[in-house]
């Protein structure tokens, strides 16, 4: 009997049952010739229910306000969803990539540059994928001041200021495709002394030809990964690397930086990628790499000045100079996450029924040249199920982990499994598994990605809801589900439905942020601070309208302006009290936003309409909002 069989998966359901079947049939699945975890198909385990007064509730009475704040992706949407937790309520979407009728963005002036414009002045993009959300750190706790997001379809990395939980900030990565993988630094890898983040880190997945010459010669096609200044959201440096980027994890030294490969093949077809029984986590000394990038050891690429270092495998074969190292692990994983003692980095093999423990001191034991071979520094290689994705962690020891094909979270001690690997026979090292519905991809725990995880929450998106949620015709929604593991077992407590796709998040305690409830007014260099400064003024054709808002009125009762001319029209809203956010529309001329306490923003457009539009408040400020207009006159 296989010595792994007390650990095998309990349930097989039959639409898990079937994509399993699919999967191998196309060869896709790989597994051990034992026949552990194909065999324990019938058994179907029902998911642990909450009972009342047994478990914290989700269910939190009028006016109770959450515990934990989570960040999560917007998906298709391109914007950062921010939710409290553990009730799961959505509080606001930050939109970062894609226009958003709500707030204007997009619209107005200061978010369409932001965004970036074309010559004529329009969104250079109008479509984002967003996938991961990570914040920055200080002393290996967040620290309240940023959050990073990606989109996939264009290689950009938004930052957003949590003090007013907006996007301040978009960098369009260069030479690269399919930018996946995010993850800041937890500390300075050069000057200790510098213990916040000051370095994101963006993992490219897919490869693509570097020269014009190469675009059907696919051995020539590559990948990079990308170093952003946290603070100038400049980016920093690039390294060539054998292989692709999936996601990306950094140690609480700050002196690595990883990424699962599940491409080392370097296919451009699926076959292809799935030809190799074993990929890599790849590591990046961060040190190094800046000192070679200072030194000038470094070549550019096509019209970038971005600096990029050679990490391929070739190039970095002795330890004591390596920039990189490649960890084999098996067959396509899919993610790579940090325990929070800031010993391991975990990667899940999604293809292979296995997680990697990799020992992150000896990993830098080989870059000292005092490791024989980069592979002795896997700790663990331990079976969990079918098609484990991602993983997440408590703080006790336990970790987390998705596994798709299954339909389950399983709960693992990481020390156990060490010894089960080392010998230990009888070191169980699976503690529990749960059932969710359906296909679970992300998952994270309160506090997870920190030295402070607490181990009372678990979120994990399902990527299917199926039969969850009253049918609303063929586009279902996802479910995301809140498991309470302050226990030893685990407790499916809610489901909530939510519009795909979203994808990573994360959840940290309310108390690390500091959220302010009214902009300063001196955060807007064309911030109009009086009402006696406002008017209309003319320089030829271009023509500047400024006014103010008071609930409940405009400065300007009416403005005229004639037809042809270039009209930038800039509201600053001088009310000072929370939550009396004021909205201006002009009919007519796709003018639509917000400005919220305190703050400026402002709209271009040409009035090529002659007539009388009634401009309005379209946010809900006062008793006489209905009241609250302007005229804006087009003469012909």
């Amino acid at each position: 009997m296989n010595s792994n069989e007390h650990q095998a998966p309990a349930r097989r359901r039959f639409l898990n049952t079937a994509a399993a079947a699919g999967l191998a049939g196309a060869g896709l699945v790989a597994c051990s010739d034992k026949p552990a975890t194909a065999t324990a198909a019938a058994k179907a385990s029902a998911p642990a229910l909450a009972n009342p007064g047994e478990h914290a509730s989700v269910h939190l009475k009028p006016g109770e306000l959450d515990t934990y704040y989570g960040l999560w992706s917007g998906g298709h949407t391109g914007d950062m969803r921010v939710l409290g937790l553990p009730s799961g309520r959505e509080i606001t979407r930050i939109p970062c990539f894609v226009p958003d009728a709500l707030v204007g963005w997009g619209i107005t002036n200061e978010s369409k540059k932001i965004m970036g414009q074309k010559a004529d002045g329009s969104l250079k993009y109008t479509v984002a994928d967003s996938h991961h959300v990570h914040a920055s750190y200080k002393d290996g706790n967040y620290d309240g001041r940023y959050a990073w997001i990606n989109d996939k379809i264009n290689s950009r990395i938004a930052r957003i200021r949590l003090d007013y939980f907006v996007c301040d900030k978009i960098t369009e990565l260069p030479n690269v495709q399919g930018f996946h993988g995010i993850f800041p630094d937890k500390r300075d890898p050069v000057d200790p002394a510098i213990n916040h983040t000051t370095r994101v880190f963006c993992g490219a997945e897919f490869q693509v030809p570097l020269t014009a010459g190469d675009l059907d010669k696919h051995d020539k096609y590559r990948s990079l990964f990308t170093c952003v200044d946290a603070e100038s959201m400049q980016v920093r440096w690039q390294v060539l690397i054998d292989g692709n980027c999936d996601l990306t994890a950094t140690s609480y030294d700050g002196k690595l930086a990883a990424t699962n490969q599940y491409n080392v093949e370097g296919g451009v077809k699926y076959e292809d990628m799935m030809s190799a029984e074993r990929d890599a986590c790849l590591f990046f000394n961060v040190a190094r790499i800046e000192a070679a990038v200072k030194a000038g050891q470094f070549k550019t690429i096509g019209d970038s000045k971005v600096p990029v270092v050679d990490g391929t495998r070739d190039a970095n074969k002795d330890p004591k100079t390596a920039l990189t190292a490649y960890v084999s692990v098996p067959k396509n994983p899919h993610g790579v996450n940090a325990s929070p003692d800031g010993k391991y980095f975990i990667c899940a093999g999604k293809l292979s029924p296995t997680a990697t423990v990799i020992d992150l001191a000896k990993v830098l034991a080989w870059f000292d040249g005092k490791l024989e071979k980069i592979d002795q520094s896997i700790a663990a290689e331990v079976e969990l199920g079918l098609g484990p994705l991602h993983t997440a962690f408590d703080g006790r020891g336990n970790a987390y982990t998705t596994l798709f094909l299954d339909s389950q979270v399983v709960k693992w001690n990481v020390d156990a499994a060490i010894k089960f690997a080392a010998g230990d026979k009888n070191a169980k090292y699976v503690v529990d598994r749960l059932d969710v519905q359906y296909q679970p991809g992300h998952l994270n725990a309160s506090q997870s990605e920190t030295k402070a995880a607490d181990g009372k929450w678990l979120a994990v998106g399902c990527k299917f809801a199926k039969d969850r949620f009253l049918p609303a015709g063929p586009l279902h929604p996802e479910n995301e589900q809140m498991i309470d593991i302050s226990g030893d077992k685990m407790v499916l407590m809610a489901d909530h439905p939510v519009r795909g796709e979203p994808h990573d998040f994360i959840i940290f305690k309310r108390e690390l942020l500091k959220p302010k409830p009214v902009y300063a007014l001196d955060e807007f260099p064309n911030a109009i601070k009086d009402p006696k400064e406002t008017g209309v003024f003319r320089q030829g054709r271009k023509v500047t309208v400024k006014m103010t808002s008071q609930a409940p009125a405009f400065s300007l009762r009416e403005f005229r302006v004639k037809k042809g001319d270039e009209v930038t029209l800039i509201l600053t809203n001088l009310d000072k009290v929370q939550d009396l956010t004021h909205g201006f529309a002009i009919p007519k001329y796709n003018v639509n936003f917000i400005v919220n306490p305190q703050e400026t923003a402002s709209v271009t457009f040409i009035a090529d309409k002659p007539g009388v539009y009634w401009a309005y408040c379209t946010h809900f400020c006062h008793a006489l909002h209905l009241e609250m207009r302007s005229r804006m006159v087009v003469e012909a």
